[in-house]
Parts: structure tokens; sequence; C-alpha cells
């Protein structure tokens, strides 16, 4: 079975940028930077960068091509071609198809909503939501959280889940060049295109109220970018740029590693992807932090615009911003340009998700590609139900906390070192550079083997004890330095409460516990899955 290859180096790029540009760029990006010092946010944000980004994008896109010269396209086959003497390092590639799938399986359906809403503009449902209030119910009745006079079930959610996780099968099926790289072609220009309008829009707003003409559009850009430089103490705004460098590079999820396997050994790493990289920022500073906050801004002032930002990136996205958009002329098109926006952002990002799963059943099974995007299609569709029907238990938060955040940091960890050490920078960095349009800075080749991992490893630790390690912090203000072992036994309690979740309502727990449960399961079945098809290739070699 001939190993598919993109149609040219213009479509890798497109790609790998579609991958990473979606729902962060334009709604965690601004969130994030207003909670987190305005521009002071930016330092931290580009030293992760810098430090973070660049070099893992550089370490996947070298691992991916060398995996695919090699006939993987996945995390398990790459990591035993970077370490062939270990029999067990094939199993830690698992994360790398962990992640990516848990993370499909709830982000189909809030692009589904994206979809849903996108309609919902251009019939001018929800132009009689005035208030937060008002909108809030909106999206809860879609949601089916309650019933108002809006939704009296979850028929519509449902529908347009149906049809957005339809297109998304329909693409796949498709495969490298007629589906991911033509959609990728086609959506990425539009969805800029639909950026500018909408940032003109918020820019050519000014002061919308000339009774308070402090309500205006430059003044937003002061609330997001005015620096708040004591913030550079707090440990939480360098996590937070970290991990927003982490979404909106699509790095650590192992995508990266499968779109470059389907690169050949000539074509060139370095370049195409400080590229793609570098058109990801683009959307995400410029486009994604000059529409939404500075509208906020201007139309309903500073004290409600740092409370929206408190409220997070769904509110921003389907309570928010139409809400600033019933104030504008064609306010209707311009919610569908919103909406639209997101929504083909989410597209191209859903089906990068996908890709890695039904590449590794395609590679290590020798299925047909029909099959492959068949199984998956299955799984994760039954897999989806528990988001639809139980989206008011903290299923969502789950699934993003164990395949969104925590999965990526330990597989991005896992990558590095192995590049790093296990392979060795000096052939990792020969394989960065074979083909190579430019030459990286030789000060990388100390970062990759040694900062990036470093920063890599910290991260893990605060990320998976972010609460207690801070409530560590306050407990040795309040108790004293000089009593160390109260200082621990009071973090251990609360480590205690985020494991076993002693802080959430006691009805939601088993729902909770169910969907630990499941992933564990399906954690498991990947490394079954993995074992199998490495003995079907030992049964494959004893046959020949």
């Amino acid at each position: 079975m001939a190993r598919e290859r993109w149609g040219s180096k213009l479509g890798i790029i497109m790609a790998v940028a579609g991958s990473a540009i979606g729902l962060g760029n334009f709604l965690r990006f601004p969130v994030q930077a207003a909670q987190n010092g305005g521009g002071a946010f930016m330092i931290p944000y580009f030293t992760a960068f810098f430090l973070l980004g660049l070099p893992l994008m550089w370490i996947e896109w070298a691992v991916g091509r060398l995996g695919g010269s090699m006939g993987h396209s996945t995390a398990p086959g790459m990591f035993h071609t970077l370490w062939p003497k270990n029999r067990l390092v094939k199993y830690l590639g698992a994360v790398g198809l962990f992640g990516p799938v848990i993370v499909f399986v709830y982000y189909i359906y809030v692009e589904s909503w994206l979809l849903g809403y996108s309609v919902f503009a251009l019939l001018g449902k929800y132009n009689s939501c005035t208030t937060h209030e008002a909108m809030s119910g909106f999206l809860r009745g879609y949601q089916g959280l309650a019933k108002n006079e809006h939704f009296s079930s979850l028929g519509p959610a449902v529908g347009f889940f149906l049809i957005t996780f339809g297109l998304n099968m329909l693409v796949l099926y498709l495969g490298i060049r007629r589906g991911i790289e033509r959609v990728c072609k086609y959506l990425l220009p539009v969805l800029g295109l639909f950026a500018v309008i909408l940032m003109v829009k918020v820019l050519s707003l000014g002061a919308p109220d000339p009774s308070r003409p402090e309500h205006s559009v430059l003044n937003g850009f002061g609330f997001l970018w005015n620096p708040n430089w004591a913030s550079l103490k707090e440990a939480k705004v360098w996590l937070a740029a970290a991990g927003q460098i982490f979404f909106t590079l699509s790095v650590g999820f192992g995508v990266i590693l499968t779109y470059a396997s389907y690169l050949t050994k000539k074509d060139d790493v370095a370049l195409s992807g400080l590229t793609s990289a570098a058109a990801n920022e683009t959307a995400e500073v410029i486009l994604g932090a000059s529409i939404v906050i500075p509208a906020a801004f201007a139309f309903f002032g500073p004290l409600a615009t740092a409370q929206i930002a408190q409220e997070g990136a769904f509110n921003l996205a389907f309570v928010t911003m139409p809400l600033v958009l019933q104030k504008v002329a064609f306010g209707d098109l311009f919610g569908f340009l919103w909406f639209a926006l997101l929504f083909f952002a989410g597209v191209t990002s859903s089906i990068s998700l996908a890709q890695p799963a039904i590449a590794f059943l395609q590679d290590e099974f020798r299925w047909p590609r029909l099959r492959a995007v068949s199984v998956f299609g299955i799984v994760t569709f039954v897999m989806c139900q528990a988001c639809i029907f139980l989206i008011g238990k903290g299923v969502i938060d789950e699934l993003d906390f164990w395949g969104g955040t925590f999965a990526i940091v330990v597989f991005a960890t896992v990558e590095t070192i192995l590049f790093g050490w296990a392979f060795g920078i000096d052939k990792a960095w020969a394989e960065m550079h074979h083909g190579a349009a430019i030459n990286v800075p030789r000060f990388y080749r100390w970062v990759i083997k040694y900062v990036t991992p470093t920063f890599l490893l910290t991260i893990l630790f605060f990320w998976f004890l972010q609460k207690p390690v801070v409530r560590l912090i306050d407990r040795a203000g309040e108790v004293g330095l000089a009593r160390p072992l109260e200082v621990l036994r009071l973090w251990g309690t609360d480590l205690a409460v985020l494991l076993w979740m002693k802080d959430r309502p006691v009805e939601g727990l088993p729902y909770v516990w169910g969907i630990r449960g499941g992933l564990l399961a399906f954690f498991v079945g990947l490394i079954v899955l993995i074992w199998l098809a490495w003995r079907r290739k030992r049964q494959v070699e004893v046959v020949a």
C-alpha cells in the first residue's frame, strides 16, 4: 500500500497552520492576556515561544519526517525509530494517540455549536436575547441544560453535531491530498478574510456611545495591552503563557508528527516549521487580540470587560460577541462571519486531531483508509455521547484536563528527551538540517537538549499539582517556614482534594469517576493495540 504524500510544500504548511489556528487564537489568547498582566503577559509568552514552542515545532517536524521514511506516521513507531534498542519505548507513544482522540471527542461537539450559531445568526434566532443573562440562557437551552422558549430539547444540538461529525469524516475519508490539504488551502484564506473584516469593523467602532467617550476601542486595546509588571512575579502567569503556546502551536499532540510523516526525505522542515509557526502567531497576536476584547470594552466598559475575561472563552464566543454584534449595523451578517470564522478554524483543527489514530491503523495494521476512518468514526461517535448528554456533569472539563493538558505535556516531554538524548543531539541536529532551506541558530542545540526538557518537566510538575503547589506557597506564609511538617501536611490535604475531587458536588462524582475509568480503559486499549501491531510485525517477519 503506497504512502500518501502532500501535493505541495504550501499544502503541508497550510495544514500544520490549520491545525494550530483554532479556537485558542481568537478566544483563549485574549482571555489569557487579559487575565495575566496584559502587555506584560507577552514577556513570558514569547519566552515560552522561543524556548518551548519553536524547539518543539522543529522537533516534531524532524521526527515526523524521519518516522515517515521508516513507514511510521504516529508516535509508537517513531519513538521505536528514535530508540530501537528499547523494546518498551513504543508504548510511550500511546500518549500521542490518546491525547488527540480525547480532545477530538469534545472539540468536535463544541465545533458543532459554532455551526449551529452560524445558522442562528443568519436567522436572527437569538436577537431577542439582549442581556448577558438572556444570551447565557439561550446557550444553556441549546446545550440541553435548561428548557426555555428557544429550545425544548437537545434536538438542534444533536442535529448540528451529526452534520459536523459527518463533514469531518468525509474530509478524513478523502485522505491527505484530496481531503485535508484541499480543505486547509480553501478554509484558511476564508477564515483569514473573515477575521480581517471583523477586525476592521471593530476598529471602525471608535467610541460607540458619545456620552461615554472613554468606552472606546482604543481604550480597549489599552485594557488588553497595558502591562501589569507585578504579574511577572507570579508563577501562574508563566504557566499560563506556556500553556497557551502548547494550544496555539498544536505541539505536544502528535499531530505535527503525523503531518510531517507524509513529507519526502528531501523536503525542508526547518523553514516550513518556522513558517507555520509565524502564520499562527500572526493570526493570534494580531487578529485574535483585535476583535473580542476591544469590542467588548467599547460597548460594556472596563468593569464589565474584566468580568467577561474572567468568565472564560466559551462565554466570550457565545454570549459576549453576539451581544456586541447586535449593536452594530448588519449585526446578523457579522454574527455569521464570527461564528463561521470559528467553525472553519475548528474544522481545520479537528481533522488534524483525528489523523494520528487513523494513520496508526493504516500503517501498523495495513488497513485501507475507508476501514480506518470508519472504525475511528464509530469509536469516537460513541465517546462523544458523554459530552452531549452529560455536559452538566463536568465531563468536558475532565476530558480537557487529561487529554488536552496533562497528556500533551507528558508527550512533549517524552519526545524531547528521546530526540535530544536517546537519538542524540548530533544526529538530531543533522536530521533537522537535512534538506533545510535555512540554518537553525546553533544556540538551539543547547536549548533542545537542556532548556526545553527542563522547561517541560517544570510545567509538568506544576500543572499536575498546580492547586496544591499554589496552596503550599500560601500555607508557608500562613504557618511559617519554621514549621515545614505542618506545611507539608496541609499540602497533602490539598493534593487529596485535587485527586479525589473532595471539592466537587457529590452528585457529579459518579460521572467523573466513570469518565476517568473510561479514559483509563481507552489508554490500556491503545497499549494493547500497539502490542498487537508489533506482534503482527514479528509474525510477518518470521513468515518472510
